[in-house]
């Protein structure tokens, strides 16, 4: 298994290395406006309609890669999809997905998530692989097990589009794994992607490793859809101007209401990246635990691994529609400094009780009830409490962080030094987030301890209010 493991990731480093050679010739201008394509407007129109081959440029793996495959990478992709799709279920919880599409499937690593994320609103499920040792690979895993969905595996796009009615090809969401990176072309893969963007009736979700490479898919794939449904809304907006009757209007506006995208997550703005053209690039982290046989077959050199890995990831989530305008967390809040609430205090909360201090024999003897035994803990750490605006010693449910752009997102491990906490975050810069920005937040406890308290608790990834 170890050399099986080995063989894996030297083929991984081959697909990498001429991935990352095409990259690096690739440009923002040659993503939007490709200076090769045909100039006449039907054929540059017909270039979008030229049938993926990913079937024949995708990795196709042998039995040994694929048991190599399930052994040392299922476990790290399940938890990055699982931490993805959990964000996906926390900004949109109105969101259940019936009909889902799943690009690059492998051995259902995205499946797995998926179910353990939506247990029981997932009706239909499409997987798209062209190995079949991995589609092998992936039935034999879900042998046996009850409550499965409908499940049905294509070899390509173009065999599901022929399988399937018209009516039926829309998804409420479209996942794509670890698979883009796999296509070295940069225009195979932006004909891929549009082509998931057809099949995506809600949520489309990139899912690559946190490499810069990744990054980059990521950033390229995120701005062309995003430029694509803007284009089209403007073509929209004109035919509205012109619609002679009021019947067409009203159709027109319906499809007006259809057009269009939003970032879900993990972006809080629909604009340019900041950190295109820096030296930085948009990841995140993902702790999982590693059984004792993978420390065996993972070893390097013969040197022992720890008894957990860290994945690295990047990922877009892109829902259909315009970004609902929402009232930012911060506005109309007041924070007292350090100073303004020790003037609050009452001289009554500063007299020590000993005697409650120090327990009595008898308070020892009495068993101690249900309620008193439970001990009060945060459930989740990515959620935000919500910020007290007085003193009061109130209980409120912790709000809810809405899809409108007065979020921003921690990018890498915030710096606590002192009484102070340095936080890199990406955040909107206008009310109907259509542009973004990259900057450093300084929170300290003098300034504002409530906010300084929260600070403290987050961590790379979480939303921070604006």
């Amino acid at each position: 298994m170890h050399r099986k493991v080995l063989l894996l990731s030297s083929s991984f480093e081959r697909a990498k290395g001429t991935g990352a050679e095409l990259a690096a010739a690739s440009t923002r201008s040659a993503l939007l406006d490709d200076p090769h394509a045909p100039a006449s407007a039907e054929q540059r129109t017909a270039r979008w309609k030229v049938q993926s081959s990913y079937g024949d440029i995708g990795l196709r793996y042998r039995e040994d890669e694929t048991v190599a495959y399930v052994a040392s990478r299922m476990p790290a992709i399940y938890a990055a999809c699982h931490r993805v799709l959990r964000e996906v279920r926390r900004r949109s919880p109105g969101f259940a997905p019936k009909n889902v599409l799943d690009f690059g499937a492998g051995p259902s690593s995205a499946l797995w998530a998926m179910r353990a994320v939506w247990p029981k609103s997932i009706e239909r499920v499409n997987l798209i692989e062209p190995s079949k040792e991995m589609q092998r690979a992936g039935q034999t895993l879900l042998d046996n097990l009850k409550g499965l969905p409908l499940i049905h595996s294509y070899d390509s796009i173009q065999e599901l589009n022929r399988s399937i009615e018209k009516h039926e090809r829309r998804h409420d969401l479209v996942i794509s794994s670890y698979a883009l990176g796999e296509i070295p072309s940069l225009n195979d893969r932006i004909t891929i992607v549009r082509q998931l963007w057809d099949l995506t009736k809600d949520v489309l979700v990139l899912l690559e490793p946190g490499t810069p490479q990744g990054s980059k898919i990521i950033s390229q794939m995120r701005s062309y859809i995003l430029w694509m449904e803007k284009r089209k809304c403007r073509k929209s907006e004109k035919s509205t101007g012109a619609a002679p009757s009021k019947m067409k209007s009203m159709v027109v506006q319906e499809d007006l209401l259809k057009d269009g995208a939003f970032v879900v997550a993990p972006c809080p703005h629909d604009g340019r990246c900041p950190l295109e053209n820096s030296d930085k690039y948009c990841h995140f982290v993902q702790r999982l635990e590693r059984t004792s046989s993978q420390r065996i077959y993972k070893r390097s050199k013969g040197v022992p691994l720890r008894g957990f890995e860290d994945e690295k990831f990047c990922y877009v989530a892109l829902r259909r529609g315009k970004r609902p305008e929402e009232a930012w967390p911060l506005d109309g809040m007041k924070f007292d400094t350090l100073k303004e609430r020790h003037a609050k205090r009452n001289p009554e909360d500063l007299i020590i009780d000993y005697d409650d201090q120090f327990p009595s024999e008898e308070d020892e003897e009495a068993p101690d009830g249900d309620e008193d035994s439970l001990v009060p803990y945060a459930s989740d750490t990515q959620e935000l409490s919500l910020f007290h605006e007085s003193g009061e010693e109130e209980e409120e449910e912790p709000i809810r962080a809405d899809l409108g752009g007065g979020w921003g997102r921690i990018i890498y491990s915030p710096i606590r030094r002192g009484r102070q906490v340095q936080m890199d975050v990406c955040r909107a810069t206008k009310r109907d987030a259509s542009e973004g920005a990259f900057e450093r937040v300084v929170v300290t406890q003098s300034k504002n301890p409530a906010l300084h308290l929260q600070a403290r608790k987050s961590l790379w990834g979480d939303l921070w209010p604006f």
